[in-house]
């Protein structure tokens, strides 16, 4: 994961094999969850998330606790916005790179973040540049492009235009499409705070 940090370098993940504890929690709960939560949280404090008491509940907060310190203390901040959301559609449907750091992401239920490697993209048509067409349509995907994705359960660290010397680059990513088999996609994501 400390790979993010070298020059040039856009994604890094950490492969995981999914929890079956987490994966039957969220069957069992997500209905009650409706769109999520969103809090501010401390470095190494205890993250008072209210999520419904279902067999499993521990071990969903047990990793969100877990890949929180591991944000905190690889970025070294005091302080992180965590969001937890439900999800039946994509929520950033077109591919774009974020106006960040460095966020966290990670996808327990559906599929997780599509990609694409800077070879594949024009990125002079990213946002106002497709012309307001699909990407596919609008010249953003080269000849022959592979999107990838991130996989179910991966913890994965994306870098955003604002990081220092990134500028002009960032990760092109979107939300997948949701199977209706899949959804709710629940997801969680960490950007780091340094002032409040």
């Amino acid at each position: 994961m400390v790979g993010i940090f070298e020059p040039g370098v856009q994604l890094a993940f950490y492969r995981r094999q999914p929890d079956p504890r987490i994966a039957a929690y969220l069957e069992a709960a997500v209905s009650a969850m409706h769109a999520g939560r969103s809090l501010l949280v401390q470095a190494g404090g205890a993250i008072p998330l209210d999520l419904p008491d279902r067999p499993g509940r521990a071990a969903l907060l047990g990793d969100v606790e877990w890949i929180t310190g591991l944000y905190t203390d690889l970025l070294g901040c005091p302080a992180a916005a965590l969001r937890i959301e439900v999800l039946d559609k994509p929520m950033c449907p077109r591919f774009h790179v974020d106006r960040t750091g460095i966020r966290l992401t990670c996808t327990w239920r559906g599929p997780g973040t599509e990609f694409l490697d800077d070879a594949w993209a024009n990125r002079e048509r990213l946002g106002a540049g497709s012309g307001g067409r699909p990407d596919e349509e609008s010249g953003l995907l080269r000849a022959g492009a592979t999107v990838a994705h991130v996989p179910t359960f991966a913890i994965a660290l994306l870098k955003g235009s604002l990081w220092q010397d990134n500028d002009g680059r960032g990760l092109i990513h979107r939300s997948p499409a949701i199977p209706a088999a899949d959804a709710p996609r629940v997801m969680m994501s960490l950007d780091a705070v340094w002032e409040r």
